[in-house]
């Protein structure tokens, strides 16, 4: 796993898709805190984080498009099947090295508030509270830029992909509102959501009995949860969609709140898009 970290990490260094993540991120970063803290007049180095995880959405695809993508157009990737580990190790060697690009900004912003306090009160709880959960959104969505790469054998491609899950993830909440808040509207979009979970799961597993079972499973317990409360259902699935989406767990940090829940949350979308990445590796290495 360290030599594939180390190999990462010399690799996106040597190119320029490292640099310009980093540069990207520390210029906006420079812009939006000259404009709330400097010229707005305003302590809060949290709104600068606010503001600019919408850079995520272009940030996030250019660092992970060639995490996997790129080994598998130049057929690298059968050297990583043969190697004498399994693909765990792999994945994580591939996503501590991004994990170490996203954290070099991050350091960096770190002293911000040192330096903003010589002007004003700066509330230092908030400030570095928002910065963690910063970094925090940034390894969950950087897992799932990740799992995006693996799944195609073109950067381009690789990069669209994730462009396009990045806006649905932060979008998620506006595009909820458009399903209606009664009690049949959200029965039917949770429905619609876990037959695409269990589409998913059929496209990582090439299992069809583990994707039937979820969709089963799913519908089932939605069907008898409306049996027994159909009035709890309204509205239900603008609050699911709420609690899913990562922008706004990261929102809460924004608020002052260290909410621990969502800290716990992040871990698991790493988890599970980590899981998956290898997953989706393994299927290709025996196929």
């Amino acid at each position: 796993m360290t030599a594939i970290y180390k190999r990462e990490l010399r690799a996106g260094f040597t190119g320029m898709a490292n640099y310009v993540f980093i540069a990207f991120l520390l210029v906006f970063a420079g812009l939006y805190t000259m404009l709330y803290n400097l010229n707005g007049g305003y302590p809060n180095f949290e709104y600068v984080l606010q503001s600019m995880s919408i850079i995520f959405l272009i940030a996030i695809p250019i660092l992970t498009m060639r995490a996997i993508a790129e080994e598998r157009r130049q057929h690298t990737d059968q050297l990583l099947y043969s190697l004498p580990i399994g693909m765990t190790r792999v994945v994580l060697g591939k996503y501590l090295a991004i994990l170490t690009v996203v954290a070099v900004p991050c350091l960096i912003m770190a002293v911000y508030p040192l330096l903003l306090s010589a002007f004003g009160t700066v509330t230092f709880a908030t400030a570095y509270g928002a910065l963690i959960g910063f970094f925090l959104l940034s390894a969950a969505l950087s897992a799932i830029g990740l799992l995006v790469s693996a799944m195609t054998e073109n950067q381009a491609v690789a990069a669209g992909l994730c462009f396009v899950v990045m806006m649905l993830l932060y979008f998620m909440n506006d595009l909820s509102s458009f399903v209606a808040d009664t009690a049949l509207a959200s029965l039917a979009a949770l429905m619609i959501a876990v037959l695409i979970v269990a589409g998913l799961v059929k496209l990582f597993t090439k299992n069809t009995a583990a994707a039937v079972l979820v969709a089963v499973a799913g519908c089932g317990a939605l069907i008898v949860g409306w049996i027994f409360a159909s009035d709890s259902y309204a509205g239900l699935f603008d609050r699911v969609m709420s609690s899913l989406s990562v922008f706004e767990r990261f929102y809460t940090f924004i608020d002052g709140v260290f909410d621990l829940t969502a800290v716990l949350y992040f871990l698991s979308v790493i988890g599970v898009s980590l899981f998956l990445t290898v997953q989706t590796m393994e299927k290709r290495r025996w196929s």
